[in-house]
């Protein structure tokens, strides 16, 4: 069966919404916080030279930047169809190329050709290093899109905070120039010390940040669901962190061959204003906002909250339907889903949440509902007495339904 039959025959299958399999992404430079139900022994199946997994990306287009070693399809959602015959998949990608605006909608579709976000679990024992994420005039140069970013820490998955949920973000107010590329000229020294010039907030479970290109950010060790803009650009600025020593070729990811060793080049990427802005808190610390009118939304039986909300790449939402309860909700653009907590139906698909996943298990906890299927409104039931379903929902680009 060719590539656009089974995208075809998967929509169908699913009356405008997709199942997806699990995509797992390991990271040299991580050590796994093992809170994405992925199986004990799996966190290093890849082998220990492609380091453990500790992201799940989630409703991606987007191959992931891993090296020489990255896997094909590394980091690329697989569509599952399964009839009589058995199991097959084909990328969320090709799909995308192939059915165009019957899955993502005409807008985006005639707009961008693709599919221009994603969202990822991100797991990480420790905290990682300062780095940044360029913004599109420095992504250009070596062919790729400027990367914006979001945070929002599922309760579900922080049963601990790991060993340090704290993020360093920004500059200090009163940092100069010459002391940053000072920080960044001692990076193969040793301890760069560039965090002593930045500022540290405490992660808490059910709230998020945003986080723009061009600021440096050093994520806590919280587990993080976080919707982007679909690249995998970045550089990492901070030489040594939790006693790991950071590769300096991971200072000159994301620079052209001809520009590595060029300080102002690095400088340049850094957005310094927005970086020192004294008011960072306020700017890009987000608690859930409701969609709609509380008491509205608890009569009909559920709850849903913006969470992620301050950059037009991208938007999510929290979904909770209540406990024995069915719902149909509408949203004005296609979506990806992963299913937190609960089990019941949505649309013709049954979900659950697993409480363990093996690498390559497929499973009933990811979706992606298309833009039809959205404005028509989607079908979910609760079967559960005492359990709510807790679904997260990641758009594209200008989601109608959101003001910013």
């Amino acid at each position: 069966m060719g590539l656009s039959s089974i995208a075809e025959k998967a929509l169908e299958q699913g009356k405008g919404i997709l199942r997806l399999a699990p995509t797992w992404v390991p990271r040299s430079f991580c050590v796994p916080g093992r809170r994405i139900k992925l199986h004990p022994d799996d966190y290093y199946v890849l082998g220990g030279e492609r380091g453990g997994i500790d992201e799940r990306w989630l409703s991606s287009t987007t191959p992931a930047e891993n090296g020489p070693l990255t896997g094909e399809n590394e980091g690329l959602s697989q569509i599952v169809f399964q009839d009589e015959s058995g199991v097959q998949k084909v990328t969320l990608r090709d799909a995308v190329n192939e059915l165009k605006g019957e899955i993502i909608g005409e807008r985006l579709w005639d707009k961008y050709k693709s599919w221009p976000m994603y969202s990822k679990f991100f797991d990480n024992m420790g905290p990682l290093p300062h780095h940044i994420h360029h913004r599109d005039e420095h992504a250009a140069m070596v062919g790729q899109n400027g990367k914006p970013e979001a945070y929002y820490f599922p309760p579900q998955l922080n049963n601990h905070g790991g060993d340090f949920p704290y993020t360093f973000i920004g500059i200090a107010p009163g940092t100069s120039k010459e002391q940053i590329k000072e920080c960044l000229m001692n990076f193969t020294k040793g301890d760069n010390k560039i965090t002593n010039y930045s500022q540290a907030f405490r992660l808490e479970p059910g709230t998020g940040w945003d986080v723009p290109p061009g600021m440096l950010h050093a994520p806590g060790s919280l587990c993080t669901y976080e919707p982007q803009k679909a690249s995998d650009i970045f550089a990492m600025y901070q030489s040594l962190v939790n006693e790991a020593v950071i590769p300096e070729e991971l200072l000159w990811k994301g620079t052209p061959k001809d520009r590595i060793g060029d300080y102002d080049l690095l400088m340049e990427v850094i957005d310094w204003d927005l970086n020192v802005n004294p008011n960072l808190m306020e700017k890009h610390f987000m608690r859930p906002k409701p969609v709609k009118d509380v008491e509205e939304m608890a009569a009909a039986g559920y709850s849903e909250n913006w969470i992620c909300y301050k950059n037009e790449a991208y938007s999510a939402k929290e979904l909770t339907v209540f406990p024995g309860q069915t719902v149909t909700i509408k949203d004005a653009a296609a979506y990806g889903l992963i299913v937190m907590q609960g089990h019941g139906k949505l649309g013709e698909w049954e979900i659950e949440t697993p409480a363990l996943i093996r690498y390559g298990q497929l499973t009933n906890d990811e979706f992606f509902v298309s833009e039809k299927a959205a404005v028509a409104g989607v079908v979910i039931s609760n079967p559960s007495t005492t359990d709510p379903i807790v679904m997260l929902k990641h758009f594209g680009p200008l989601n109608p339904d959101l003001v910013l």
